[in-house]
């Protein structure tokens, strides 16, 4: 691939010139230290925790969240869930894709990088 076709995994944002996190099939997606999937028991649903931020997942989200590690990249995410669920691996991997990079640009995702977390 040449580098038009994958980008760099951080790359100014045109809106406002700030370094944003690109997040591709073959990124390696995980929670940041200062974000925290959690059960809430007493409701019964699962919760993205940050300081004074919450959010509440949809069901597929947590598979994803669950399985985004730092170790599998996205890719790798999207075909264990296919295999899982006997779904299109295209398909998952477009919609993790979306929704990964919506959570690294609101700060609740990063991604592991082979020089710091090799």
């Amino acid at each position: 691939m040449s580098e038009a076709e994958n980008p760099r995994p951080e790359a100014p944002c045109p809106e406002d010139g700030i370094e944003r996190l690109r997040v591709t099939p073959e990124s390696r997606p995980k929670l940041p230290r200062h974000v925290m999937l959690r059960h809430d028991k007493t409701r019964d649903r699962w919760l993205i925790l940050a300081p004074e931020r919450v959010l509440a997942p949809e069901p597929t989200a947590v598979e994803l969240l669950r399985l985004a590690d730092g170790k599998r990249s996205l890719r790798e995410i999207a075909e264990e869930l296919a295999a899982i669920y006997a779904a299109p691996a295209e398909v998952i991997e477009a919609d993790a894709l979306e929704m990964f990079q919506d959570l690294a640009d609101r700060g609740f995702l990063t991604l592991a990088r082979e020089a710091r977390d090799g």
